[in-house]
């Protein structure tokens, strides 16, 4: 955790008996980070509308070095990487063979290793299933976690907040638009369908810029040199929750949080960043191809306005949302927005209508249409 006057950790919380009105992460492996800095509403804030450094070193990081370990994970994954080059990173999804999600990965890729940091906790089923398929490929997968910690420059001004570490230039996430169902082979270009650009630290590791800002990958060594060098230069530190909050509000699934163990990526809108459509076979191609094709997974990925009159304390992950009395959906990251109020990401089904009138547990609950 980044230790500053102030530092509220998540251990401390998961302790206290906590009747205060903020979100309950649910992620495994959410420890050693900080939860808030005594303002959460205020680093919200900040994240939207400038920048702040969080600490995510709770995330998992597995590196691969090894000659063919682009065309080993072009297999292995949702995402076309036979051509992913030095200074490009992208997002993967490993699906079951039913092509339900199992693991997400963050890439980067450095053209000596590729670097994939996951959720917390979920670093042993990713590398276990590596291991397994290595057979004699020249790839060496290995859990860096103790060695490396993520950072997130996160909101607005982030790409400037890099420049002031020597990294300069980083250009805006390029991602390729879905195509309808039934398209024609080769319509997709035969890259990444989300490329973010890498770059190299001074201090040792990488800088990527993404949806939310620029992760930072640093030696953990080095991770009190990069936090001071920002707080120098004006860089204010934001908690967990703070991050949490923006990425619901920005529709981002965290996978084990806000999916199942039936979840499929059309239904959490990970078909964009981390699915190719039309790169050949891999564990699970044919559900995801039949899915798109059709146009009708069975669930979808909502964002609920959540009452907040009859609790002030948003919902648990996996808490039902249901209609008339029967479950129609779970919710995954409940939060209370700065501007948004109390919401919640949540999977419904399909045929939930935008104006249902839901209720989560106790709690009325309305389905945002945009």
């Amino acid at each position: 955790m980044i230790d500053i006057a102030g530092a509220v950790s998540v251990e401390s919380i998961d302790e206290a008996s906590r009747d205060q009105p903020e979100p309950a992460h649910a992620a495994a492996g959410v420890r050693g980070v900080a939860a808030h800095y005594g303002d959460p509403m205020r680093e919200q804030r900040t994240l939207d509308t400038a920048v702040g450094l969080v600490d995510r070193s709770h995330r998992g990081v597995v590196a691969v070095p090894g000659e063919e370990r682009i065309g080993w994970l072009h297999t292995l994954t949702s995402q076309h990487l036979a051509q992913l080059g030095a200074g490009q990173g992208t997002e993967l999804l490993v699906l079951s063979p039913h092509g339900h999600v199992e693991q997400h990965a963050m890439v980067a890729e450095d053209g000596v290793t590729t670097w994939l940091d996951t959720e917390p906790g979920a670093t042993g089923g990713l590398l276990s299933y590596l291991e397994r398929m290595r057979f004699f490929s020249k790839v060496e997968p290995r859990d860096v976690t103790a060695d490396h910690a993520l950072l997130s420059l996160v909101g607005p001004e982030a790409p400037a907040a890099a420049e002031t570490l020597g990294v300069t230039g980083l250009a805006a996430p390029d991602v390729v638009a879905v195509p309808g169902p039934k398209f024609r082979s080769g319509e997709l270009p035969p890259r990444p369908t989300a490329l973010y650009d890498v770059r190299p630290l001074p201090v040792g590791g990488w800088a990527r810029r993404g949806p939310l800002g620029v992760d930072l990958l640093v030696p953990r060594g080095a991770m009190e040199q990069v936090v001071t060098r920002l707080r120098g230069t004006g860089v204010p530190v934001a908690g967990l929750w703070a991050y949490e909050a923006v990425r619901v509000a920005a529709r981002r699934v965290r996978v084990g949080v806000d999916t199942d163990h039936r979840s499929i990526p059309a239904e959490v809108d990970l078909v964009a960043p981390a699915v190719h459509l039309d790169k050949g076979c891999y564990r699970g191609q044919e559900t995801v191809a039949r899915v798109h094709n059709m146009g009708r997974p069975p669930r979808r990925l909502v964002l609920l306005h959540l009452d907040g009159v009859t609790t002030d304390q948003p919902p648990a992950a996996g808490t039902p949302v249901t209609l008339d009395g029967r479950a129609v959906g779970f919710v995954g990251t409940a939060v209370h927005h700065h501007e948004l109020g109390q919401v919640a990401l949540a999977v419904v089904k399909r045929n939930v209508a935008d104006d249902a009138r839901l209720l989560v547990g106790e709690s009325a609950a309305a389905i945002d249409p945009v």
